[in-house]
């Protein structure tokens, strides 16, 4: 479990201007944050645009992934979605022999009960040879999991070991971290409040800005794990304008705006998302150049 207490950061997919895949920017990107003190690496989740991936693109950026780390860090990797079938599906047809664990979002749009979201991750529990992290991100499945389903199954199936909460909720992450089992990982998925949620006992964050900043943003979440409370809060207010910014439009068009002033990746989002508007862009740039 340790491999997964602190920072990961939910990568972008770096797109070229003609739209198609810059591999060279994203090998740029794993080795800032793998050089910047990042702990693990998530691929193909929702930042990632994995909706607008095409599987043949998911497998080149899997590999490009797992050649640039070179084993240096734990790779997590996104399988999920609303089809059960299609996920049992493709857990068993990814060579997963570089993954340590598998981040698998609640079903969206189907808006299934609590009893359905149980038995869907059940099925992949299973199946799966891997670790599973859970993903309850309820403003976009438009479905809550409840903390008591996440007990449920953190107490029924061991290879769940975790669950990237981002309902942006602080009384369902304190439920949560109150009754999990001992060595079950809350772990933030909302960046403004991923300090808090260390500091109230969670494991750390998958972020999104913390890709674009790793040293600032994973020593913040080190000093919180540290209950170095009074120096993580100053780093978290020096970073808060910079978070509330790239979420201001869409995700992840503002958290390329940052990594293209900071000559990472360029702006390139796939439809239907556009990239963040110049004034956006102008806030990001001012806000950037506070941050030391």
């Amino acid at each position: 479990m340790a491999k997964f207490y602190g920072t990961g950061v939910a990568l972008v997919t770096p797109f070229k201007t003609d739209g198609t895949v810059d591999f060279v920017a994203l090998e740029n990107v794993v080795n800032h944050n793998i050089d910047n003190g990042t702990d693990y690496l998530v691929i193909s989740g929702t930042t990632g645009e994995s909706v607008t991936i095409t599987t043949e693109e998911k497998k080149e950026i899997i590999n490009t992934i797992i050649k640039v780390n070179n084993g240096r860090l734990p790779l997590v990797l996104g399988i999920g979605g609303n089809n059960t079938q299609k996920v049992i599906d493709e857990i068993q047809n990814t060579d997963l022999s570089q993954i340590d664990a598998i981040l698998s979002v609640s079903p969206y749009y189907s808006k299934p009960t609590q009893e359905g979201i149980y038995q869907h991750f059940k099925a992949i529990a299973q199946v799966s040879p891997k670790p599973i992290i859970l993903y309850n991100v309820p403003g976009r499945t438009s479905s809550n999991v409840s903390p008591e389903t996440i007990i449920r199954l953190a107490n029924d199936f061991k290879n769940i070991i975790g669950v990237k909460e981002a309902a942006g909720i602080m009384s369902q992450y304190l439920t949560l971290i109150k009754n999990k089992p001992e060595d079950f990982l809350v772990i933030s998925g909302d960046d403004d409040l991923a300090l808090s949620v260390v500091l109230a006992g969670g494991a750390g964050v998958i972020s999104v800005i913390g890709q674009a900043l790793p040293k600032q943003f994973s020593k913040m979440i080190r000093l919180g794990l540290e209950g170095n409370s009074k120096e993580a809060y100053r780093i978290y207010f020096q970073l808060m304008e910079i978070t509330e910014l790239i979420f201001k439009e869409n995700n992840p068009a503002g958290i390329k705006a940052v990594m293209q002033e900071l000559n990472l990746t360029n702006d390139t989002v796939r439809l239907p998302l556009v990239p963040a508007s110049d004034g956006l862009k102008t806030q990001i740039k001012n806000a950037l150049s506070k941050i030391k």
